[in-house]
């Protein structure tokens, strides 16, 4: 298991990322967060298995067809377990 704490910045937010960065990381049975901050980035939480976060990570480094991903920042964490499913946080 893996957790990684992630920021996405650029044209993020108004385009669907959130609900389709929570479809995505339902498809990929990672559980976590996803909310957007008030500097106009999107924030994200998320653990998983390794091999299927890293597909994950991917996704979010382009995020859906409206977005524009300028800048993207991950933190590995420690594991926590404390997420049941995927949410997007307002």
């Amino acid at each position: 298991m893996m957790r990684v704490h992630i920021y996405v910045s650029g044209r993020v937010q108004g385009v669907f990322y959130r609900s389709s960065t929570q479809k995505k990381a339902r498809e990929l049975s990672i559980t976590g967060w996803v909310k957007n901050l008030e500097d106009g980035r999107v924030e994200i939480v998320a653990e998983g298995e390794e091999d299927k976060l890293k597909k994950f990570i991917e996704w979010c480094r382009i995020g859906p067809v409206m977005a524009r991903v300028e800048d993207f920042e991950v933190r590995v964490e420690p594991v926590t377990g404390e997420f049941k499913s995927f949410d997007i946080k307002v």
